[in-house]
């Protein structure tokens, strides 16, 4: 066993890193690629300088340890990222209360606005082109008007 260990090179940190980063696109759960992400950070520092097999893993378990507050810190950011812009994947929703003007009328309930470089359907009481109307819902790619 001791002579497993002994033998413990470079390469072999390499490929473990790189065969557990595989390992979590098959099981996700971002746990398995901080760990090989610990596994690689020893194969490229056991290239700089040849620690014994005892060094090689507590290296490996310093990095691993040291990265789930390296995880955390970075979930963190990127869940306060996601709250600073709520309607990056819901483009409609951040429309309601504004205020556009019909580029064709609204006739029998169903129309047309032109918003930004999108002509967006609209669903509302009948009005004529050019008409002022606001957004007071969303629903998929169809928003709810009112007169404004």
């Amino acid at each position: 066993m001791t002579e497993m260990f002994s033998t413990l090179g470079s390469w072999n940190w390499l490929i473990f890193g790189f065969i557990l980063m595989a390992l979590e696109l098959a099981a996700p759960g971002v746990f398995l690629f901080w760990l090989g992400l610990a596994a690689l950070l020893v194969g490229l520092l056991s290239f700089v300088f040849t620690p014994s097999w005892q060094t090689q893993l507590l290296m490996f378990a310093v990095f691993a340890v040291a990265a789930v507050p390296a995880w955390r810190h970075f979930a963190r950011s990127t869940r306060e990222a996601s709250k600073s812009n709520p309607f990056l994947n819901r483009r409609n929703e951040a429309l309601i209360g504004r205020e556009f003007t019909l580029e064709k009328p609204i006739i029998d309930g169903t129309g047309t606005v032109r918003i930004d470089d999108t002509i967006w359907r609209v669903a509302g009481p009948d009005l004529p082109a050019g008409s002022r109307v606001k957004v007071v819902g969303a629903d998929g790619a169809s928003l709810t008007v009112a007169m404004a």
